[in-house]
């Protein structure tokens, strides 16, 4: 009695905030039915946990979810920021949320792959704490100069570091993240002299850089993309293996000479481990019809990835990839978090 009284009283609060947040059963990707229930699942509201703040790369693409979701699901949707410790206090939240399909982790390569490296305790385990569900998309990372720079090619930033040692800068979100990694590699790897200038988030560092106060910038390309179409900013590389949507144009780091250098940035969805395979896989089913539908697309080509909507196979195996990958990246930064 007392648990059935619980769970109405949850679903009543999870239809209101879904409410407020305007994300109550808007209409679907193409009007969309509903999926058939896979044994009764779902039937209460769906949580979706983003553990960043409201604003960034990762919310965004949890909203482009959970605004459609329902129309699919026949439940509302909740998105949930639990921002911390850079990502890892909503990751740990629902890697220790009751597996059952309602509790969802809306994650990223940077604290799937590169915080397990990078802090002493995550506090996860990203092979066994948590089950994949679908891969969102996959996106480079953009290396970017103003437009009066001098830098129109690797070639170029090379040159521009033989003639000035050390002082050549590059702005990064922070230190730790994956495009101050990338920098790492440029430097070890790539042979370039650079010196990190490491931003408390994108924002400031694309203001200093339009400034002139820095030479260069690496960031997500959902960063930079409405500043390249305006013409405020002019992107010289990118580090994906392919060119990709609005950034077709600028050519791939192993395309300019530097062999090795595919890095790609991507969202995914998580469930917490022991979650029940059929609600996987239904899980699955719903997000990838969501990812497909032309609107949805859209946005995310417009941020400057691409979809993927893997199976969760796929996604588990681009995770077993790059852990060792980025591992390697954060030794070789020398960063380490307690």
């Amino acid at each position: 009695m007392l648990k059935r009284r619980f769970n109405s009283l949850r679903r009543s609060a999870a239809l209101l905030l879904a409410a407020s947040l305007g994300l109550a059963m808007p209409a679907g990707p193409a009007a969309a039915d509903p999926l058939p229930k896979a044994g009764g699942y779902p039937s209460q509201p769906l949580l979706l946990v983003s553990p960043f703040p409201p604003g960034g790369g990762n919310d965004l693409h949890m909203r482009l979810i959970s605004n459609d979701l329902p129309a699919l699901t026949g439940q509302p949707a909740v998105a949930d920021n639990r921002g911390g410790a850079g990502g890892n206090i909503g990751t740990r939240y629902v890697a220790e949320s009751k597996p059952d399909g309602y509790t969802l982790l809306l994650s990223q390569v940077s604290i799937m792959a590169v915080n397990p490296a990078l802090y002493k305790a995550p506090g996860f385990d990203p092979l066994k704490s948590l089950v994949p569900v679908t891969q969102i998309n996959a996106a480079p990372l953009a290396l970017v100069v103003a437009p009066g720079s001098p830098i129109r090619s690797i070639a170029d930033l090379r040159a521009q570091a033989q003639a000035n040692p050390g002082k050549l800068t590059y702005a990064t979100p922070g230190n730790g993240t994956l495009s101050h990694l990338v920098g790492v590699v440029l430097e070890k790897d790539g042979g370039i002299s650079l010196t990190h200038v490491p931003y408390r988030g994108a924002g400031p560092a694309l203001i200093d850089l339009m400034g002139g106060q820095v030479s260069l910038m690496i960031t997500s390309t959902s960063s930079v993309a409405g500043h390249i179409q305006q013409g405020k900013l002019r992107a010289i590389a990118v580090t994906s293996p392919r060119r990709i949507g609005v950034f077709k144009g600028v050519p791939t780091l192993e395309e300019q000479g530097l062999k090795d250098m595919q890095y790609e940035d991507w969202y995914g969805v998580f469930a917490p481990a022991g979650t029940p395979p059929e609600r996987v896989a239904y899980l699955n089913r719903a997000i990838s019809q969501v990812l497909k539908s032309p609107a949805v697309s859209q946005k995310i080509i417009d941020a400057g990835g691409e979809v993927v909507a893997g199976t969760p196979e796929q996604l588990a195996a681009q995770l077993r990839q790059d852990i060792p990958r980025w591992g390697r990246v954060v030794k070789l930064s020398g960063a380490m978090i307690d």
